[in-house]
């Protein structure tokens, strides 16, 4: 029989531990990841980031450039049903309010391809700007869900409002954004 002392095989304390660190670490990123996935939209009287959307015809669209006006940003897409249900609901809008100057309309096509969003922007003759939204930098601030949503920022730069699913008319729309103007 051999009585040699054989050195232990197997990790060491300190690589043990650095591993446990490691996977703690790994494990509350995670769930902080979570906690914002589950946090909802943007909460109104919340400061909206400033962000910038690349329209269909080449302009760009700065709410940085729009300060002091109330910006309604509505985000939609050529599949999505619910969305033609208001398309021409918030184009009379936009005309109603463009003529203030107070209100700027933009519209985000959310995960649609370029050729559908323009052919849907013509079938419901849509006038204001509309764009892709590239990376869905501008549907992740907003922590978009699904399509229709619109979202009405203040004219101090703060979520003032916001909507889930389609309008039901044009009403609903001055409703919402009406009270925004007179603050």
């Amino acid at each position: 029989m051999e009585n040699e002392t054989t050195p232990k095989k197997g990790l060491s304390r300190t690589t043990i531990i650095v591993a446990f660190a490691i996977l703690l670490g790994f494990l509350a990123l995670l769930g902080w990841g979570l906690r914002n996935a589950q946090a909802g939209p943007v909460q109104v009287g919340q400061k909206v980031p400033t962000f910038d959307l690349t329209t269909f015809d080449g302009e760009v669209v700065s709410t940085s450039d729009l300060q002091g006006k109330v910006i309604v940003v509505n985000f939609w897409a050529s599949w999505c049903k619910p969305c033609e249900q208001e398309a021409a609901d918030l184009e009379r809008a936009w005309q109603i309010y463009k003529e203030t100057d107070d209100v700027y309309f933009f519209g985000v096509a959310y995960v649609d391809i370029e050729p559908k969003s323009r052919a849907y922007i013509e079938k419901f003759n849509i006038t204001y700007p509309n764009g892709p939204d590239l990376r869905t930098t501008i549907s992740t601030m907003f922590r978009v869900r699904g399509v229709p949503e619109t979202y009405i920022i203040d004219r101090q730069g703060k979520l003032a409002a916001f909507k889930i699913g389609p309008y039901s008319s044009l009403g609903e729309i001055q409703a919402m954004i009406d009270p925004i103007i007179l603050q």
